[in-house]
């Protein structure tokens, strides 16, 4: 009987006949490769049709008949083409109330001896329908090594589309797996729950690992992955650096800063700052209540009490809600004489404001402050006017940044500007104290010139308005003292100095 009529008995659905017929043949000549081959294809055809898991046993055993044919590593075509029962097994699988991780091991112990295509559409199939299962399977580490991700193609690093939504790359879903497991550890004790992180391997993976972060600078998360890794092997300053272009695009989500908080671990303000930033952050207070009980930890330490039960009640009540076990840290806490006597606040958002931006210049600390000066506030925009010199001047939001600043206040920042306009976005911002040098500002005393027809006048080269000259009743001949600020005539086309504060009368000697 020949290879064509069992692949016909094949398609018209005959599988027992066409495996009938390919039994015969192999026992008449058993090293005979396309004896081998034509069973083959009957053996896949029942996995295609026991794809489930309650045929797992026929699926099994037809696994298991492929790769006892010994086929040579010619006859890819077959072992490739078992990627798609396989998938269509592990879909199934997904859907059961609890995971079969015994199937998903006797595959993979099967699979192991096939000779697949690679790299190949199939082999990544293969990748992917494993990776389903990555979170709770024990053996996922294992695995992703014997499949190799240098045998990711070019388009497996592509963003995929899944229900009209972009997803990241399966190639990138790997990476971000097999770091994520690394940090999970190794299960040493059931019991206990013990774990144990292996540095060795973490160390051969971190080269890979930066290869991807170089190669495709669009992916997020790689670079959070690869700070986490060098914070388990204890090297906080380049898990630092690495961590800072990701934290920087990621600086609106808490968990950025409750990571950054790990890195300051020896340094308690700065690691007080980051939490502050974490809570300032619009977040649902579901995912804040570790952060909440790890704060509140330092404000007792420092003896804010108020600012602590106001963070422990929150931390209850969200629990509470969640119907969520209370830690016993937390009831200790509450049971003592320091939380019976605090006041709880509303919330801490002044706490946070205050300390924020000390977490902030973390991530922009490789960008020199400037000093500049308020030239204009504009209240209902929230918007104000700058001039640090008369080579740089410009505008920005102040929202959440500043608090009721006015002309004349000095700011330490960090900007950013497109080039192309004079608007610019704060990086970072705070006050700096009156003694700080500007040269947009002066301070001067002299004697006023101003004409009787005239509602401005002058002392020197300030120039002072009608608002201030009517608000402190400035008269021509008297002496005062004036703050000023550089400022550019449109009229004149050139630079002069302004007054934006105008000091009582002084004493002629």
């Amino acid at each position: 009987m020949s290879f064509k009529e069992i692949k016909e008995l094949r398609q018209a659905g005959k599988l027992e006949e066409a495996l009938q017929m390919a039994q015969q043949n192999l026992e008449a000549q058993p090293e005979n490769t396309w004896n081998k081959r034509a069973i083959a294809w009957v053996y896949y055809d029942y996995l295609k049709k026991n794809a489930l898991p309650e045929n797992f046993s026929i699926f099994k055993e037809n696994l298991i008949k492929i790769k006892d044919l010994n086929l040579p590593e010619e006859e890819k075509m077959i072992f490739d083409t078992t990627a798609w029962p396989i998938r269509s097994l592990f879909s199934e699988l997904l859907k059961q109330e609890h995971l079969d991780f015994v199937k998903i091991n006797d595959v993979f112990t099967l699979i192991q001896g096939f000779y697949f295509t690679k790299p190949s559409k199939e082999y990544t199939l293969i990748y992917s329908s494993f990776h389903k299962f990555h979170q709770t399977w024990s053996r996922y580490l294992e695995f992703a090594d014997w499949w190799g991700f240098e045998n990711f193609r070019s388009e497996d690093y592509l963003k995929e589309e899944f229900n009209g939504k972009k997803i990241m790359s399966i190639a990138e879903q790997a990476f971000i797996a097999y770091a994520k497991k690394l940090l999970e550890g190794e299960l040493i004790d059931p019991r206990s729950q013990e774990r144990i992180i292996d540095k060795d391997k973490i160390q051969e993976f971190l080269p890979k690992l930066e290869t991807i972060i170089e190669k495709y600078p669009d992916y997020q998360y790689p670079p959070y992955f690869k700070a986490k890794l060098l914070l388990s092997l204890g090297d906080d300053e380049n898990g630092l650096s690495s961590f800072l272009p990701f934290a920087k695009q990621k600086k609106n989500d808490f968990w950025v800063w409750e990571l950054m908080a790990e890195f300051f671990k020896s340094d308690n303000d700065i690691q007080f700052a980051c939490y502050c930033k974490a809570l300032s952050l619009k977040t649902q207070e579901d995912f804040l209540v570790k952060i909440r009980q790890i704060f509140a930890g330092l404000l007792i330490e420092k003896g804010m009490f108020d600012e602590a039960k106001t963070e422990i009640d929150k931390v209850v009540e969200t629990r509470t809600k969640n119907e969520n076990k209370i830690p016993g840290q937390i009831i200790s806490w509450t049971n003592q004489n320091w939380y019976k006597s605090a006041t709880a606040k509303n919330n801490n958002k002044d706490l946070y404001a205050q300390y924020s931006y000390q977490a902030e210049e973390i991530l922009f600390n490789d960008i020199p402050e400037e000093i500049i000066v308020v030239d204009f506030v504009n209240k209902d925009k929230q918007m104000l006017n700058f001039i640090e010199n008369k080579d740089k001047f410009g505008f920005f939001k102040y929202t959440g940044y500043l608090d009721k600043p006015k002309t004349g206040d000095i700011l330490k920042v960090r900007l950013q500007n497109d080039g192309k306009s004079e608007f610019y976005k704060v990086l970072t911002i705070k006050k700096a104290d009156d003694i700080v040098s500007s040269e947009a500002l002066k301070t001067i005393t002299g004697i006023v010139r101003k004409k009787e027809e005239q509602n401005f006048g002058f002392i020197d080269d300030v120039f002072i308005d009608q608002v201030l000259i009517d608000k402190n009743k400035v008269l021509n001949g008297q002496k005062r003292e004036v703050k000023a600020i550089l400022s550019f005539n449109k009229k004149k086309n050139d630079w002069g100095w302004k007054a934006y504060w105008v000091g009582n009368e002084v004493d002629a000697e």
